[in-house]
C-alpha cells in the first residue's frame, strides 16, 4: 500500500521540502523554494540520498537522505558543513 509523508526544513534562508511515497519502489521527490529539484527512487525500505543544489552565488551543494522505512519515514538534511546533519520536520497536508 502505498502513502504519501511530507518533510520540510528552512535551511540558509531557503525552503527545502521533501515528500517520500512509500510502496514497493518508494519515491523522493525534493524542492527547494517551492520548485521541484529532484527526485530518486529506491527499494524496499533502503535509505537513498538525494543531492541537490540551493540557489547563490556560488550555489550550495545540499542532501537529504531519506529512510522510507521500516516504520514511519524519516528524511535527514546533510549541508556542505554537517557531520550530523539537520532533522527535517514532518508536515501534515
Amino acid at each position: 500500500m502505498r502513502a504519501r509523508h511530507h518533510f520540510h526544513i528552512d535551511y540558509r534562508g531557503h525552503s527545502i521540502s521533501a515528500t517520500v511515497q512509500t510502496g514497493h519502489t518508494p519515491v523522493v521527490e525534493i524542492l527547494v523554494d517551492g520548485k521541484e529539484t529532484a527526485h530518486a527512487t529506491t527499494r524496499d525500505d533502503r535509505p537513498v540520498t538525494v543531492h541537490v543544489e540551493l540557489p547563490g552565488d556560488p550555489p550550495i551543494a545540499v542532501s537529504v537522505r531519506a529512510t522510507p522505512g521500516p516504520g514511519v519515514p524519516r528524511c535527514l538534511l546533510l549541508g556542505p558543513e554537517d557531520q550530523e546533519g539537520h532533522v527535517m520536520a514532518p508536515r501534515v497536508y
